[in-house]
């Protein structure tokens, strides 16, 4: 009996609070302020999807050979009309990926499928977007104060 061991792919780890808290300062800072100056509105901070959907997606990309999930960072076009508060901000997308290794080293291929329409990549967007759509129960996290010059305080 040959028995093949899998290697694990895992990469990142757990992260306590002040990590998180010191991670969004640092976006908030140097390119949170620019992209809502150069937008004319607040860009998005965070995005929500359920543990249910993440799930489900999940599972379909399982299904289709993926062994990981790759998150891009995108935006929305300024002219978005399933959402229109989505216009122009950023947003995550989760991509469904294949661990390829080679001579080069190690790749993480996007993921196609075919679908009733062709070859598409197995995708997944457009969750909750942090502003538009946020609650400030609790006083969120990484909560900071941002000096506008002459057009006052800002608190995100």
């Amino acid at each position: 009996m040959v028995t093949i061991q899998k290697k694990s792919l895992k990469v990142g780890k757990q992260v306590d609070t002040h990590h998180v808290d010191n991670a969004i300062r640092n976006y908030k800072q140097e390119r949170w302020v620019q992209n809502s100056q150069r937008l004319g509105k607040e860009d998005s901070l965070s995005v929500w999807y359920s543990i249910e959907e993440l799930e489900e997606f999940i599972a379909m990309s399982k299904e289709h050979g993926a062994d990981g999930i790759k998150l891009y960072f995108g935006a929305y076009d300024k002219d978005y009309t399933d959402q229109p508060l989505y216009a122009g901000r950023q947003t995550v997308v989760l991509v469904a990926t294949k661990h390829k290794e080679s001579e080069d080293g190690h790749t993480n291929k996007d993921l196609y499928i075919q679908t009733e329409e062709g070859t598409s990549i197995l995708a997944y967007n457009t969750g909750m977007l942090c502003p538009p759509f946020c609650t400030r129960e609790g006083g969120g996290v990484g909560v900071t104060i941002f000096d506008k010059g002459n057009e006052g305080f800002v608190v995100v």
